[in-house]
């Protein structure tokens, strides 16, 4: 298994600490809004990274984080902590704004058909190892405190900090003339630890030895939780490539110091960004999609996983609903596929011709996600094989096979055939939480043979893209 590494800037060999086990860490969401299709094309790439080690043999601990305190609106340690304002935004507390939207996320990976992580970890709940890593990094004298402001680390006391991003510290103090934060001592310096300012009357506090209302920076709760669950040293981190200068530089600098320089981790993977019609995705912009909007269209989430699969992880993608759209019909002629050759079972015995070529299809497909995970080759292997001469019993057995590694879900491909269709009905489950919530109001109006609320509830939904029809005793809805 080979990645292309961060670190090392090439393609190295996977190899682990201990085999065949193998920590990973993803960095999770910040959970203070809707999660996004950027976001869901770095977790699908994730889940694909996650099968690929299990399939060549690894036993993969997956531990990914929820960030629902401490990451400011700046990566310069300054700005609101988001979870404060979505909670403004949205009128609840900052509680209550994080597990709606750790709820959200968890229901758009499902949907992606990702795979849970073994572990994950709240950093709300894992207060307590990120106060004794900071301890320890100012017993270690790494550390110093700006009055009124929070715990800082010293960049100044390593030789190697910036070495993920190649970042030069010394043009960097250079240009530090005047400091965004009164007390910094290097430009490059990050808060490990926040005081609550005076007024602020934050939501989410704890006393700390250096301040009685405080809390974690963004940065080091990532090091604590991934140190707790996977050790001071393991193999493979993910993140997007907008982490490399800042977050994961940080991340490196305190946990090697804490361990006396251990190596943190030994392969960085970083995921390039996803573009909406050419432009980065912004709410302002009107260009800030999530998976509702995707089944609001009818397009089964995937086929926008299938739409991910084929560009490669660290390509810059942009996305367009004409191109999704496309995939949908893609995704439902592999389904057809799959449905025939699902009942043409017969077998018959293979000639040696085609025998090398079942074993060569196989071969082609795993080197190509073995080999830092080309995606958009082992698809184009998939659809040659499926073109290919081979009898419809290994063609079945191959798709199959290649979907452990893909996670299209086409070994159950008849329970989604309904979702993979046009104009066909949306699994309640699978609609926003809001609408969960108006269909079943809906439903007790109609018990209650009110049919003033139950047909202003039905408009209602009809100007949010539902079409709701009553069945009996059920509702069916369907996308206008």
């Amino acid at each position: 298994m080979k990645l292309y590494n961060t670190l090392s800037r090439q393609i190295d060999t996977v190899e682990a600490i201990h085999s065949p086990k193998i920590g990973l860490y993803a960095c999770g969401l910040t959970v203070y809004d809707y999660t996004h299709l950027g976001h869901l094309r770095k977790y699908t790439m994730d889940d694909v990274l996650i099968r690929t080690l299990r399939q060549a043999g690894f036993k993969v601990t997956f531990v990914q984080n929820v960030t629902d305190v401490g990451h400011l609106t700046s990566d310069s340690d300054t700005g609101e902590d988001k979870l404060e304002k979505g909670a403004r935004k949205y009128g609840k507390t900052a509680w209550e704004v994080a597990r709606e939207f750790e709820e959200y996320f968890w229901r758009s990976m499902d949907l992606m058909g990702n795979l849970r992580p073994d572990v994950s970890c709240r950093a709300t709940e894992h207060i307590e190892v990120q106060l004794e890593l900071v301890k320890t990094l100012e017993a270690k004298g790494f550390t110093y405190v700006i009055e009124g402001d929070g715990v800082y680390f010293d960049t100044s006391k390593l030789d190697d900090y910036g070495k993920l991003a190649l970042i030069d510290i010394s043009q960097l103090r250079e240009g530090a003339r005047i400091e965004r934060i009164p007390g910094k001592k290097n430009a490059s310096d990050f808060a490990v630890w926040k005081f609550e300012r005076p007024g602020e009357n934050r939501a989410m506090v704890w006393p700390s030895p250096w301040h009685p209302r405080s809390f974690p920076g963004w940065h080091i709760e990532c090091s604590a939780m991934a140190m707790k669950y996977l050790g001071d040293q393991f193999e493979i981190h993910t993140g997007g490539i907008d982490h490399i200068n800042v977050h994961h530089s940080n991340e490196i600098a305190q946990s090697e110091a804490a361990t006396a320089k251990k190596p943190f981790v030994r392969y960085w993977v970083h995921h390039n960004h996803l573009m909406v019609e050419g432009e980065k995705m912004s709410k302002s912009l009107g260009n800030f999609y999530t998976i509702d909007d995707v089944l609001k269209r009818n397009i089964n989430p995937k086929a926008l996983r299938l739409l991910f699969l084929t560009s490669h992880y660290r390509s810059e993608t942009n996305f367009t609903w004409q191109n999704v759209e496309g995939m949908q019909k893609t995704y439902d002629r592999l389904v057809a596929q799959t449905l025939s050759l699902k009942k043409d079972q017969g077998r018959t015995m293979l000639s040696e011709d085609k025998l090398a070529l079942v074993n060569g299809f196989r071969e082609r497909f795993v080197q190509a996600l073995e080999e830092d995970l080309k995606t958009p080759e082992a698809v184009a292997v998939m659809w040659e094989m499926l073109k290919s001469n081979i009898p419809s019993s290994d063609k079945y057995e191959l798709l199959i096979s290649f979907d452990e590694w893909l996670g299209l879900g086409l070994r159950a491909v008849t329970a989604e055939q309904a979702m993979a269709t046009t104009n066909q009905p949306l699994p309640v489950e699978t609609l926003p939480l809001a609408v969960q919530k108006q269909l079943e109001e809906r439903q007790q109006a109609r018990l209650q043979k009110d049919w003033v609320r139950a047909d202003l509830i039905r408009t209602e939904l009809e100007t949010q893209g539902y079409l709701v029809r009553d069945k009996a005793d059920t509702q069916e809805v369907t996308a206008v």
